[in-house]
């Protein structure tokens, strides 16, 4: 079994390290680990470390040994899944799923036909359950550089955002505006990759015009119309498949 991950601020010099706080308590009264056993720290950008279990303290206190320090470089082409506000939980097991997958950064969208909002305190609090899930999310999927989640964006944003891309899609399906076949599409070895998804009841015809007046085209995943909270996911997986990043 592969050995549990844990987050950490910053990976210490020295050779032994206490892991506590809510990791610690998770370490030891939930995973119920015991000395010798292997478990990995990592800051969540990259930098990670193999360590043995030297002793459990108490609820919250798991004292490990290291002999150094490695880091993951960040991978290519970068993968950005800009999310349409989806309803109740589902922004969630979007992030969940995407972050399992493999996409590196998240970015929420505030759509014209998302019956979803996020404002003032409300907001902030939704922004906060999608951070922490990708927190989870990449210690349970064994990640040692977990997803960047932005701050909600506007289709303005994300337009900015997708003239900024090496390659940008709009997954969109519609009989009366043609798009292309992801699977096909040609995509670079290098630099960055945008995705946009949009909500429940799509990407409104001045939102697509937006997008491809940044140079962002509409393409399609397949012959059925996935849900806002799957699309996202099955996007990268593909993506991920095509440019070698999952060989």
């Amino acid at each position: 079994m592969t050995a549990p991950v844990f987050v950490v601020d910053a990976l210490p010099d020295t050779r032994h390290f206490v892991l506590d706080g809510p990791e610690g308590r998770h370490a030891v009264s939930v995973k119920r680990l015991n000395p010798g056993e292997s478990v990995v720290l990592t800051d969540g950008r990259g930098r990670w470390a193999d360590c043995v279990v030297v002793a459990a303290e108490g609820k919250d206190r798991l004292t490990v040994e290291f002999s150094s320090v490695s880091e993951d470089p960040e991978e290519e082409p970068r993968i950005t899944v800009v999310q349409a506000l989806p309803k109740g939980d589902r922004g969630e097991l979007a992030v969940e799923t995407m972050t399992e997958t493999g996409v590196d950064a998240i970015v929420p969208w505030a759509a014209s036909r998302c019956i979803t909002q996020w404002k003032g305190d409300r907001g902030l609090k939704a922004l906060a359950k999608w951070r922490s899930t990708a927190r989870e999310a990449g210690k349970q999927s064994r990640r040692t550089r977990f997803p960047e989640v932005a701050d909600l964006m506007s289709t303005k944003q994300v337009a900015a955002l997708l003239a900024g891309a090496d390659f940008a899609a709009v997954l969109h399906e519609d009989r009366d505006h043609p798009s292309g076949a992801l699977a096909t599409a040609e995509l670079p070895e290098k630099g960055s990759i945008v995705l946009v998804v949009g909500p429940e009841g799509g990407v409104s015809p001045d939102e697509l015009a937006a997008f491809e007046a940044a140079g962002a085209k509409p393409y399609r995943l397949g012959r059925s119309v996935l849900r806002t909270s799957t699309a996202g996911t099955a996007a990268t997986a593909l993506v991920l498949g095509r440019t070698g990043r999952w060989s």
